[in-house]
């Protein structure tokens, strides 16, 4: 077991090379003193249950956090962790698919495989969802069955693999719950359903406001026509804001080297330094938003990037105001690495609030992304997180109670960049 001291108070053992016996060992709890609290979660910390106990994970490492975010300490049964087995006895086997020979040569350089948790870019699934997916078994055997001929110019004009698919990939609609799955996809030129990325609302949303949406235009317009017409009011009101909830404006990304802007629209609640992120590899800043329902919902990328992981916990979706659903609610966590020549290391997390109960990621592992990419959204209100390197030469430009939008404003630059 390969453990590495930090100054005597940490120690960093990741997940896959620890034995059994090393999660026998029993977790430790913090009581912080209340200014602690407050550096941890900025304005959130006002708040915080005056028990503070918290366990968070960080980057498959079994860590122990207390609240000054000052002192980690290896700690903790693991045997319940969403990563492992239900013996205890390490994580459960990643997701194995296809790659290419390029994917493949990045895989070696430190992308790790989908972990088999991550079934979907949905991996909660919903109501909503598992409608969408029952659709698609009825669309494909209508063209299976009506067109052929369609069917099979779609798999001369497909690219990649489809291996790690869960059903057959037609055309570009099946690629919709499951690209992060397989390599399979067409160019925009073949694509017949590119229009669809240049509608202002978010693609993962159509379905919810289809089937919620159309209803409810009916009944407003029924009772709007009727005597009952003051009841068609809260149903217009309840319309308006499923339509502006799954909203997609454009945003204008600066091109500027060295920047990281926001991985989500909401408001800045916290600035925390991290004496050490295992995955970043040293120290690290942590910078919290929190998105209201009134939000744009959609994750977009902090930089030009490289998927290396992904790991999803399940969770409870208590509201994002309180300060323990950062470690307690469902939650993706994405590893990248910049593309610049520093190969900086970064994190986002999505993390699900007390609505937001859906959290989707589209990313696949190996795969490169640019500054201000949609790779996901988190429906209806919730918190994302982003982790950057504490190394010399980062200014963090925002500050807490800050509004900011994804893509366009700017959290932090590098200056060695410039």
């Amino acid at each position: 077991m390969d453990r590495k001291p930090l100054g005597g108070r940490f120690v960093r053992t990741p997940l896959c090379d620890m034995p059994p016996s090393a999660f026998k060992e029993g977790a430790q709890s913090f009581r912080p003193s209340m200014p602690e609290r407050s550096l941890w979660y900025g304005e959130l910390g006002r708040n915080a249950d005056e028990r503070g106990k918290s366990s968070l994970l960080a980057s498959e490492t079994c860590l122990r956090y207390d609240w000054s975010v000052q002192r980690l300490s290896l700690g903790g049964r693991l045997a319940d962790h969403p990563l492992m087995t239900p013996s205890g006895h390490g994580p459960t086997r990643p997701r194995q698919f296809a790659m290419p020979h390029a994917d493949l040569e990045s895989h070696q350089a430190g992308v790790e495989p989908l972990p088999a948790n991550i079934t979907s870019v949905q991996p909660g699934g919903g109501v909503c969802y598992s409608l969408e997916l029952a659709w698609g078994h009825v669309r494909r055997w209508y063209l299976r069955t009506f067109r052929r001929g369609y069917v099979a110019r779609m798999a001369a004009l497909r690219q990649g693999d489809t291996t790690g698919a869960p059903h057959e990939i037609l055309d570009p609609r099946d690629l919709k719950y499951c690209r992060n799955l397989c390599t399979a996809a067409w160019s925009p030129a073949d694509d017949p359903f590119a229009w669809r990325e240049r509608i202002p609302f978010a693609r993962w949303g159509l379905a919810e406001l289809q089937l919620m949406g159309y209803p409810l235009l009916a009944g407003t317009v029924a009772l709007a026509l009727s005597r009952f017409w003051p009841l068609a009011i809260p149903l217009a009101v309840v319309l308006f804001l499923i339509v502006y909830f799954f909203r997609d404006p454009p945003r204008r990304i600066s091109q500027e080297p060295g920047l990281m802007v926001s991985p989500a629209d909401g408001k800045v609640v916290e600035i925390a330094q991290l004496e050490n992120d295992p995955f970043v590899g040293g120290p690290a800043v942590r910078i919290g938003l929190f998105l209201s329902i009134f939000n744009v919902h959609l994750n977009r990328s902090p930089c030009d990037a490289r998927v290396l992981c992904l790991k999803y916990s399940p969770g409870k979706f208590l509201s994002a105001l309180r300060p323990d659903s950062a470690w307690e609610n469902e939650a993706m966590w994405i590893g990248l690495e910049d593309a610049s020549p520093a190969r900086r290391r970064l994190v986002v997390r999505q993390i699900a609030g007390q609505f937001a109960r859906r959290i989707v990621c589209s990313l696949r592992p190996g795969e490169s992304v640019s500054r201000g990419h949609r790779f996901g959204m988190i429906k209806l209100g919730s918190r994302t997180e982003l982790i950057l390197p504490a190394t010399e030469g980062l200014e963090i430009v925002t500050r807490i109670g800050e509004r900011v939008v994804a893509g366009s404003s700017i959290l932090a630059r590098y200056k060695d960049a410039e």
